[in-house]
C-alpha cells in the first residue's frame, strides 16, 4: 500500500456527553467534526447520532439529515453504525440502511462488551448483508474476534461478493471480551482473513496506539477517533477528534504512507456513485 485509508469514528453509543464535553453529539458538532477531520486527513467518517437529550438513536429521519449534512460539508466517505446500542433491537439496526449512506458497518458476530452483550446472531448478519446488496451500500465488515473471520469466510461464500465487489475488514481491537490489542493477534487476524481482502485496524482504549503502529507496519489502514478511546496519553484527555486523525496522519506520513484523499478512499472501497 502507498496510502493509508484513515477513518474516524467520533462520537459511538457509549460515552455520555455530560461526562465528555468534547464529544460531538449535535448535528451541528458532528458536522463541525467531519469538517476538521477531512481537514486533518479522514476520509471516511463512522456515525453513530444522538437524540435532542444526547441519548444514542436509529432514528431513520435523524439518520438522513446527518448524512445529508455531512455530504454538503464535505467529501467524506459517509459509513453509518448498523450496530448501535447493545439494546437497540435488529429491526431498527437493519432499518439505518434506509439513510443511504455510502457505507455501514457489518459485525461478523456476537461478542461481550465489557459487561454487555453485543448481539449478531448469523441470521441477522445474513439479513443486513443481503439488505446491502439489494440497496448498494458497501459494508466494513467489523471483526472482533478471531472466530468473526470464519463468518466473514462463510457469508461471502453464501451470498458473494459486496456492493462494488471489494471486501474491506476493520479489525476491532481490545474490546474486553473480544481479541486483545497487540501485534500477535493482529498478525493471526490479518493471516486469516479471505483473500484479496482490505483491512483497517482499530485500537480501543490503551491499546490505541499499539494497534495504530502494528497495522501500519503490517500494511494495514487505521481507525481512530472518541468513539474508540477518549485518552490522548496517560493522564491527558482528547480534546477533540481532530488531534487524533492529525496524530495517525502524521504516523502515517512517517512509514511513508501518507492518508488517502477521500476521493481515493471512494475508489479503494469501490464505493458506487449514486
Amino acid at each position: 500500500m502507498t496510502a493509508t485509508l484513515i477513518t474516524v469514528a467520533p462520537t459511538g453509543a457509549e460515552a455520555e456527553a455530560s461526562a465528555v464535553p468534547a464529544l460531538p453529539v449535535t448535528l451541528a458538532q458532528l458536522v463541525k467534526t467531519a469538517i476538521q477531520c477531512q481537514e486533518a486527513g479522514a476520509a471516511v467518517i463512522h456515525v453513530h447520532i444522538r437524540d435532542d437529550e444526547g441519548r444514542p438513536t436509529l432514528s431513520v429521519p435523524r439518520l438522513e439529515d446527518t448524512v445529508a449534512a455531512i455530504r454538503e460539508a464535505t467529501d467524506l466517505v459517509v459509513q453509518l453504525s448498523t450496530g448501535g446500542a447493545v439494546t437497540d433491537s435488529f429491526g431498527d439496526r437493519l432499518a439505518v440502511l434506509e439513510a443511504a449512506p455510502d457505507a455501514c458497518s457489518l459485525t461478523c458476530g456476537t461478542v461481550n462488551f465489557g459487561d454487555e452483550v453485543f448481539a449478531n446472531p448469523w441470521g441477522f448478519i445474513r439479513d443486513l448483508y443481503q439488505r446491502t446488496q439489494e440497496l448498494g451500500v458497501v459494508p466494513e465488515f467489523e471483526l472482533f474476534d478471531l472466530g468473526h473471520v470464519a463468518t466473514l469466510h462463510r457469508l461471502l461464500g453464501d451470498f458473494g461478493p459486496p456492493a462494488g465487489g471489494h471486501v474491506h475488514c476493520d479489525l476491532v481491537m481490545g474490546v474486553p471480551g473480544g481479541m486483545p490489542g497487540d501485534p500477535a493477534t493482529l498478525v493471526a487476524a490479518v493471516a486469516a482473513l479471505p483473500a484479496g481482502a482490505t483491512w483497517s485496524a482499530t485500537g480501543i482504549g490503551r491499546t490505541a496506539l499499539p494497534v495504530m503502529l502494528s497495522a501500519l507496519a503490517a500494511g494495514g489502514h487505521l481507525r481512530v477517533g472518541m468513539e474508540d478511546t477518549l485518552s490522548f496519553a496517560r493522564g491527558r484527555p482528547v480534546t477533540g477528534n481532530a488531534e487524533l486523525v492529525e496524530r495517525a496522519a502524521a504516523v502515517a506520513a512517517l512509514a511513508q504512507r501518507p492518508p488517502m484523499t477521500p476521493p481515493e478512499a471512494r475508489e479503494f472501497l469501490a464505493i458506487p456513485p449514486r
